[in-house]
């Protein structure tokens, strides 16, 4: 055997051996789970799950749909008594809230967005007795002069609520047992005006445009009734 053969063989061993080391290596990696970018020790096969809380703040020991669903949404209801706001307005609320137990800012909230539409939807329509119900004197009033205008100059309002972007509150308080809270409500609006033989005069419905209006609703504390009435209105 040359020597040249001799060295040809060895340079080959040491080349095999080398390519065994790096690929056994690789294999017995490649055999561990890998664990991702976003997962911890609970998400690897046989780990343990924790259950989400409950609304009551404790965990759920099923760790069921429901109770990821109340882990999402659910709050312990001291988190749940007055939506994010600034401090003024913060004060505000627990003012009221120390006056009137009753009062749920959350759900003044939900009772605000619904009344938003309403008022807007009555006038529209023309509807003044859903109007008084639902407004104070001065307010109601401003509302039923502008409809009996529209009337008399023979024009409808044939307009649309198409959503409500965002509501927030923009100041709270109590003055002489009178609780006032005050929202700026975001919306889009498709605004039309027809003439008495129902030709459009003014705005499409195809274009909605963006509507900004602070509202104020007020109760009386020693009412036995919960109803907030619209008592001031303003653009934004």
């Amino acid at each position: 055997m040359t020597p040249e053969i001799v060295i040809l063989a060895m340079i080959a061993a040491f080349l095999g051996l080398r390519l065994y080391s790096v690929l056994g290596r690789r294999a017995e990696h490649e055999e561990e789970p890998i664990q991702g970018r976003f997962e911890g020790r609970q998400g690897q096969p046989g780990a343990p799950r924790v259950p989400a809380p409950k609304a009551d703040g404790k965990p759920d020991a099923k760790g069921d749909a429901k109770g990821d669903e109340r882990g999402r949404v659910g709050q312990p209801q001291r988190l749940r008594e007055r939506p994010l706001a600034p401090p003024s307005v913060e004060r505000g609320l627990a003012e009221i809230s120390g006056a009137d137990r009753r009062f749920d800012a959350y759900a003044f909230l939900e009772g605000a967005r619904s009344a938003y539409r309403l008022i807007l939807e009555s006038f529209w329509k023309g509807d003044k007795a859903e109007l008084r119900a639902l407004c104070e004197g001065d307010v109601y009033d401003s509302f039923a002069a502008a409809i009996d205008a529209r009337v008399a100059a023979g024009e409808t309002m044939d307009n649309r609520l198409i959503r409500i972007e965002d509501v927030a509150i923009v100041s709270a308080g109590v003055e002489s047992g009178l609780a006032r809270i005050t929202l700026r409500f975001r919306s889009d609006i498709a605004a039309v005006t027809r003439d008495a033989e129902g030709h459009v005069i003014a705005g499409s419905l195809d274009d909605a445009i963006e509507a900004v209006d602070v509202w104020t609703f007020s109760r009386q504390l020693n009412s036995s009734g919960p109803d907030w009435l619209l008592d001031e209105t303003d653009a934004g």
